[in-house]
């Protein structure tokens, strides 16, 4: 596997994170008593999986491109 696969690949796992945690928002936003403070960790959560993902692309893109 090159550092390149690895990086798609921990985007791909940042990914699959992400995507639960947003299913627990949808949870959290349907709930008869919605938990403000809950929804608002998800939220910080979410950024932080997103910021996390745009870190792993840069680094595969720049290790793809510094490739011979």
């Amino acid at each position: 596997m090159t550092p390149v696969d690895d990086a798609l690949q921990r985007a791909e796992e940042l990914l699959a994170k992400l995507n639960e945690r947003s299913v627990e928002l949808e949870r959290l936003a349907e709930a008869d008593d919605v938990d403000a403070n809950a929804a608002v960790e998800v939220i910080a959560e979410l950024a932080e999986l997103a910021k996390q993902i745009e870190a792993e692309l840069t680094n595969a893109r720049t290790l793809a491109d510094a490739a011979p």
